[in-house]
């Protein structure tokens, strides 16, 4: 079935002849390179999130599979162990950093506007920056792999005294560690301005009758989300900055011999650490809760009370930290004290499973793709939250700390849950973005080779923590019975990465061949999916007015109501001169490239040099500002009279 596109959505894009500043001639560019390096449209800078993130999520996986492989048999040597150190440290940063938290945004970039019936985000240009200073960030930290000093090795945690000076330069050149520093700050401050942009973008630009408790549930996940983001990472940040000048001008903030504290690396790091764990759980439970009811055919059951329990679990995460301590000796309180803390987030948490499991109880279920994947998200989420309850308990906790048994909790709860739920969103909205859906039995299929190669890896990984096998160890003795357990594991990791290239296989394939679908090919019951597909530039001709929390169910029982407000509504368009969009610019892409410069520089302790890429990034924002917000219009009325920019 061709792509359809009604008539309410038939816009007409206009220019005007770009407007010459002294230095650039404002780009206008529809289609090809230079409009995707000047984007300013949520849509695309979306996906420019998404394919950056599934390009790293691939990076990682193999990163995962040369890990296994050198676990697979006792005293092997199919690399090194100072490989082996890099290959940990960079599959954990690669993941959560470059793969998970990107294709999060990448949702929230997409969707979040055209749930809230928004043409765009708050600030367009900043986004677009924000996405270029991420890519910035991910090649400052892979950049090691290609030079002497090699990739960080010092876990993705970067424990003092791992990270000091003086010990990890005997394993590693002076670049690595420095190099996992300026990159991790990079991407934090892209994630710190994205999460504004949003926060502002929801609060400031939803739709008439779009209230806060008719918002849908993804979109308060991206709010809970960026909150999240916005409070935790000054502390990581703090931890960063005194960490690199350890390091270039040997101040003694976490150098024990000095007098410093290591201990205190950790609190810094745990507070944002356990934060860190919502910022990538909390989108996946967005994603859930778009999916069963749609293909449960009823409205989401608890609607207030998921809302809710997603604020309790944004607030608590911040109480829970040191139970990632429980082994340093922090004192009975403290440790009675996170132990509680730990058991209490768990209720929130177990209340959005019985809300989706009330969801589906009486529901006309249709097993399609994206719910399977939803499900095998509340399935696998559920047992790892079940071992992460026993790591509440100190004495427990003692027991498993640094232990296989913690890599089996945390893979279940960030594969099992944010993966999944991360490739059930794929799934879900493939069609409204690209037009074209998911063939039912490849899109099956990869989801029982993903599921079964997930559990048959990381399952066995309990018993092998139980039975003492350490985490970060590259060669174990043939006498320790771990053998067959890492053999399984290594098989399940094979058929998981099989499972995983069938997946993108087949998203390949159906992107140019798949079939092509019409508006709403599911009778989902949010707005994005009143818009044609793929949706326009502008997204809405007229912007929607809200009635009810599933504003486009809403939609579809009161066509007639709808049709009338709409015409009203393009006539006060059009009566306005049709609909303003911002224009592209260069600026965002050369202040990241600035920011590149001076932080390669810096890194390389050439400090008076690295103040060349700060110049570059000044000059980019002031020519930004100077820029003026400038735009074209789209006329709703076939005119084909020219917009114009506005300076």
């Amino acid at each position: 079935m061709e792509a359809s596109s009604p008539a309410a959505h038939a816009g007409t894009e206009t220019h005007s002849a770009p407007k010459r500043s002294w230095l650039f001639t404002r780009p206008t560019a529809k289609t090809g390179l230079v409009s995707w390096l000047t984007t300013v449209d949520h849509k695309k800078i979306g996906l420019l999130y998404g394919i950056s993130a599934l390009f790293f999520f691939l990076v990682g996986g193999f990163e995962a599979l040369l890990i296994r492989i050198q676990l697979a048999v006792p005293n092997n040597t199919f690399i090194s162990h100072q490989t082996y150190n890099e290959m940990f440290t960079m599959h954990a940063t690669t993941m959560i950093f470059l793969a998970v938290m990107p294709l999060s945004a990448a949702f929230f970039n997409y969707i979040m506007p055209l749930q809230i019936g928004a043409r765009d985000v708050a600030f367009p240009r900043l986004n677009g920056f924000a996405f270029w200073v991420f890519l910035v960030g991910a090649i400052i930290l892979n950049i090691g792999w290609f030079v002497k000093s090699g990739a960080p090795d010092a876990g993705w945690f970067g424990y003092a005294p791992l990270t000091n000076k003086a010990y990890s330069d005997q394993f590693s050149g002076d670049m690595s560690t420095d190099l996992w520093i300026m990159g991790l700050q990079i991407l934090g401050v892209s994630s710190v301005i994205g999460s504004l942009n949003f926060i502002v973008t929801i609060i400031n630009m939803r739709a008439p009758g779009m209230t806060m408790m008719r918002l849908p549930v993804f979109t308060w996940m991206t709010l809970f989300t960026a909150f999240l983001i916005i409070l935790s990472f000054p502390a990581i940040t703090i931890a960063l900055v005194e960490l690199m000048m350890d390091r270039s001008f040997n101040t003694n903030f976490f150098e024990a011999a000095a007098g410093g504290l290591p201990i205190l690396w950790q609190h810094l790091f745990w507070i944002f650490g356990h934060p860190e764990v919502y910022i990538l759980i909390l989108p996946a439970m967005g994603i859930i809760s778009e999916i069963l009811p749609t293909f449960s055919r009823k409205p989401l059951f608890g609607y207030p009370i998921i809302v809710f329990s997603g604020a309790t679990i944004g607030f608590l995460g911040f109480g829970v930290w040191s139970h990632h301590m429980f082994t340093t000796g922090m004192g009975s309180v403290a440790t009675a004290a996170f132990s509680l803390m730990t058991m209490a987030i768990a209720v929130p948490t177990g209340v959005k499973i019985f809300n989706w499991i009330g969801t589906l109880w009486g529901g006309h279920l249709q097993m399609r793709t994206p719910m399977m994947f939803a499900l095998g998200f509340v399935w696998m989420f559920m047992f790892g939250g079940f071992s992460g309850i026993m790591h509440s308990a100190a004495p427990a906790d003692a027991q498993q700390q640094d232990s296989y048994f913690v890599v089996a909790h945390f893979h279940y709860v960030l594969i099992g849950g944010s993966v999944f739920g991360l490739l059930a969103g794929i799934h879900y909205w493939f069609p409204l973005i690209f037009g074209r859906k998911v063939s039912e039995f490849w899109g099956k299929l990869s989801f029982w080779l993903i599921f079964i190669g997930f559990n048959v890896t990381f399952f066995p990984m309990h018993f092998l923590g139980l039975n003492g096998m350490p985490r970060r160890t590259a060669v174990y003795d043939g006498n320790m019975g771990w053998n067959d357990a890492n053999l399984v594991a290594t098989i399940g990791a094979f058929i998981l990465a099989i499972g995983i290239v069938v997946y993108f296989a087949v998203m390949i394939r159906t992107y140019f061949k798949g079939e092509m679908v019409s508006i709403d090919p599911w009778d989902a019951r949010t707005l994005e999916w009143s818009l044609p597909t793929p949706p326009p530039e502008h997204n809405y001709d007229v912007l929607p007015t809200v009635h009810a929390r599933d504003a486009y169910w809403y939609e579809k029982t009161h066509k007639a109501e709808i049709a009338k407000e709409h015409a009203e509504h393009a006539k006060t368009e059009s009566a306005h001169g049709g609909i303003h969009m911002p224009s592209q610019s260069w600026f965002p892409l050369l202040a990241a490239v600035g920011l590149l410069i001076g932080a390669i520089l810096f890194v390389n302790h050439l400090f008076l040099w690295a103040i060349i890429g700060g110049g570059i990034f000044v000059l980019a924002v002031y020519f930004w500002a100077a820029e003026g917000p400038g735009g074209y219009h789209v006329h709703l009325d076939g005119d084909d009279s020219h917009g114009h920019d506005k300076h």
